[in-house]
């Protein structure tokens, strides 16, 4: 291990890509521990500063992750994360069952809250209007994985089981639909990066500089009038959305008029 003391490129960043480059050779498995911040230091003749900027940017970029008071691992593998939410609706508007087979969902509150901008402006009320929000946790095995709430409007929701504090046995949109007697017809997603909240980096366990994906979520009826405004927030470096879709054929070129002619 050493670095160019001639190169360009800072010394921090040779040494990151370094630590990449063993991580992706196998040198260190996903949930193997690293050697400790001075003994890496030695290895590249360094100070413990510059070791400590490398590995504070492996775990940005979602490769390392620290345990205070333990040490800096590997993480586990990538997530191929599925939960666009077309995923929600499933094959044949059920349960997507690939979803509840690697997450789990957790409700952390049912009430009313003031509606966030985004929220707000998808069904064109004025910011900070109260709305019934239902918010939630996902996480898999080792850590969550996205925060992020429900939104409705509470004239279609009084005296309804959305108002309950309470998971259902099935999707929330079928259980809305009952609830409310609307039909979700189309929807909108919006996915955009950002810096997390302090409270969504305290959720998702991550350093506040990490970036995060952020969904919005917009469903319709048929009149195009918001049932639902939901929105997600992801790991952005921990998180990859992957979408397979079939590409039309080239349409066939019509034959020439048999009464035109040519040249």
């Amino acid at each position: 291990m050493q670095i160019n003391p001639g190169a360009a490129e800072f010394p921090h960043r040779q040494i990151a890509a370094q630590l990449k480059a063993q991580v992706r050779r196998g040198d260190w498995g996903p949930g193997e521990r690293l050697p400790s911040i001075p003994a890496i230091a030695e290895m590249f003749g360094v100070a413990k500063q510059t070791v400590q900027r490398a590995v504070d940017q492996l775990r940005v970029e979602g490769i390392l992750i620290t345990k205070p008071g333990s040490g800096t691992y590997v993480r586990g593998t990538r997530r191929r994360l599925n939960r666009l939410s077309r995923g929600r609706y499933g094959g044949f508007r059920g349960y997507h069952t690939d979803l509840a087979a690697r997450y789990r969902q957790q409700l952390v509150s049912v009430g009313r809250a003031a509606a966030p901008p985004e929220v707000a402006d998808a069904f064109g009320v004025a910011d900070g209007t109260e709305l019934l929000c239902r918010r939630h946790l996902v996480r898999t095995d080792d850590s969550p994985v996205e925060v992020g709430a429900s939104w409705f409007l509470p004239a279609d929701t009084a005296g309804t089981s959305l108002e309950r504090a309470e998971a259902f046995g099935r999707p929330l949109y079928q259980e809305a639909e009952e609830a409310t007697g609307r039909r979700y017809v189309t929807a909108t997603d919006t996915i955009s990066a950002r810096q997390p909240s302090r409270e969504e980096a305290e959720i998702l366990q991550i350093r506040p500089d990490t970036p995060v994906l952020h969904l919005l979520h917009v469903a319709y009826d048929a009149q195009r009038k918001p049932i639902e405004v939901a929105h997600a927030t992801w790991p952005g470096p921990m998180t990859t959305l992957t979408e397979e879709y079939r590409i039309p054929a080239p349409a066939a070129e019509p034959d020439p008029d048999p009464g035109l002619v040519l040249g």
